[in-house]
């Protein structure tokens, strides 16, 4: 039982591999885009059906997807599964399924410095509890905490947290939008999906022209400084991010560090160190000088979700 199919489930692609305690390395590491598939089932068939060797009997998923017990219900996608039913269909005689930020937790422990960035030094602390913040498909988090030499891992849901304006932009960002939505909530904006909408928005306020049709885009175009509109986006992303992610260390008692994760922040590292992501994360009131000294990274490690999913343990 040396031996794991360890999936990243997301919103848009799950990614999934066979891991091997033995050799501590993934084989047969496969990409799958959900909407190719009917339902997650369809995916993992199709991983075994390309396996070159033997399958498995133990499985991880980390899925996004809101805690539960046996029934899965994802929250960015209309997939729906039993995990006692995938485990007989498949035959996993062990088989766990964590939220995908859990996943990205529990990745800690084993990522090098080669797989992160630092974004704000802080002081630097082995001690206290660690959020893990992401924009992707949609804006998920978790936060963990070493007690008694064991993690402990909790999933969090901050993409559903309200959104606040900070200046007048932001404050025409938002009455736009409550003219097409009942609340802004966090991950309306900072989110792939959100970061076109907020594009979308700015072109109508500035009364500009729209080059992007997708996240990618905007992102590409505002990187190489090709449309002003992008990078006014990206910029306010970047804002909003900080903003969200200095909540989210105060409310969760993060003051170990922060971990920026998901599939957007490994792509403009430079260009959310020039934001004002840092001015936002820290700029909380009589909070400030305390998240000056929290420090904070980005991972780029390609694939976190799946170093959690290998390691945690079948319960």
């Amino acid at each position: 039982m040396s031996t794991r199919l360890a999936a990243d489930v997301g919103g848009t692609n799950t990614r999934m591999a066979l891991y091997d305690s033995s050799s501590n390395e993934f084989r047969a590491l496969a990409t799958f885009t959900n909407r190719d598939y009917k339902n997650f089932e369809d995916v993992i068939a199709q991983w075994l059906g390309d396996l070159k060797e033997q399958a498995p009997v133990q499985a991880c998923i980390a899925i996004a997807a809101i805690p539960s017990d046996d029934k899965i219900s994802m929250t960015n996608m209309d997939w729906s599964f039993s995990c006692k039913d995938i485990a007989a269909r498949f035959g996993f005689t062990d088989f766990r399924w964590i939220n995908d930020f859990e996943g990205n937790a529990l990745a800690l422990p084993y990522l090098t410095e080669a797989d992160s960035d630092t974004i704000q030094a802080g002081v630097g602390s082995d001690r206290g509890k660690f959020a893990i913040l992401g924009p992707g498909t949609g804006l998920g988090g978790a936060t963990v905490e070493t007690i008694a030499q064991t993690s402990h891992v909790c999933a969090c849901e901050p993409g559903y947290t309200s959104l606040a304006p900070a200046n007048d932009l932001e404050m025409e960002i938002v009455r736009n939008l409550l003219g097409r939505y009942t609340q802004v909530y966090a991950e309306l904006l900072v989110s792939g999906p959100g970061l076109l909408r907020l594009y979308k928005t700015l072109v109508d306020i500035t009364d500009s022209s729209c080059n992007a049709a997708t996240p990618a885009q905007v992102s590409q175009l505002a990187l190489s400084r090709e449309d002003e509109t992008a990078v006014l986006a990206l910029n306010t992303f970047c804002a909003l991010l900080g903003s969200v992610a200095g909540d989210f260390c105060l409310s969760t008692g993060s003051y170990g560090g922060l971990y920026l994760a998901g599939g957007i922040v490994p792509t403009m590292v430079p260009f959310l160190r020039e934001s004002e992501f840092q001015q936002r994360f820290c700029d909380k009131g009589a909070m400030s000088g305390h998240l000056k000294r929290i420090p904070v990274y980005a991972i780029t490690t390609a694939h976190p979700g799946l170093i959690g999913a290998a390691h945690a343990p079948i319960r």
